[in-house]
Parts: structure tokens; C-alpha cells; sequence
């Protein structure tokens, strides 16, 4: 084999790790996300992406229809723009499909901490200074 057959097949190699690392999982995620947002149907609570937490009032093609807050205000949000689906009661519900799998891919992950977690964790450092 001279060096320019060992170079082609290095560039082979090369685009074929990179498939297999990157394009690969990248599409097997976007399939999953594009079955939550067509699987969605009126009822179910979602969040976009923008951090609007709504319950889907009327589904469209491109769109949905979503009713947020207490006065029961409906805004009109693309499909591309959920990026979750909620599960449970309220806007404390769990989360049951995202945008992003990365934290179900990595074991060491740390959790990220609930509102009612950081209340507590700002009370005890309110403690510990009154105590100083």
C-alpha cells in the first residue's frame, strides 16, 4: 500500500467515527422529538421553549393553540416550539419527554435542583449568616 491509499482510507475512517459519534445520535434524537410533537393532542400540558407552560387547547398542522395562566389566555405557538411534554399536575409535573435526552445518556449527571431545593438551600445559608 503506498501513502496516498493509507490517507484515503484514514479520511474514510475519519468520516466514518464522526458519523457514527455524531450525525447518527443527533438524527435518532430529532426523531424522537418530532413523535412527542406529533403525538401531542389537545389536553396535554407542555413547555416551550421559551418557558411558557400551557395546556394544548387546539392542534394544527404547523401549530397548536395553547391556554396559559389564570385567565385562561390562548396564544398560538409553532410545533418546533414545545420543547417538552408534561406529565402530572400543574407546571410541577414530570417531565416525561424533552428537547434534550443528554442527561438520560450520562450516568454521572448531577440533577438539577427544584425550586422548592433551593428555597431550603437559601434558607440554610440565611441560617448560617445570622449565626456568624
Amino acid at each position: 500500500m503506498n501513502e496516498f491509499t493509507i490517507q484515503i482510507l484514514m479520511l474514510v475512517l475519519l468520516f466514518a467515527v464522526m458519523y457514527f459519534i455524531l450525525i447518527r445520535p443527533q438524527k435518532k434524537r430529532e426523531k424522537e422529538v418530532t413523535a412527542m410533537r406529533d403525538s401531542l393532542k389537545v389536553g396535554d400540558d407542555v413547555l416551550t421553549i421559551g418557558g411558557i407552560y400551557g395546556k394544548v387547547v387546539r392542534v394544527r398542522e404547523d401549530r397548536f393553540t395553547i391556554q396559559v395562566g389564570a385567565e385562561k389566555v390562548r396564544l398560538e405557538v409553532a410545533k418546533w416550539a414545545v420543547s417538552q411534554k408534561i406529565v402530572g399536575e400543574g407546571k410541577g409535573g414530570k417531565v416525561v419527554e424533552t428537547k434534550t435526552e443528554m442527561a438520560a445518556e450520562t450516568k454521572d449527571t448531577v440533577s438539577k435542583p427544584t425550586p422548592k431545593t433551593i428555597k431550603k438551600l437559601g434558607a440554610k445559608e440565611e441560617s448560617d449568616s445570622a449565626e456568624k
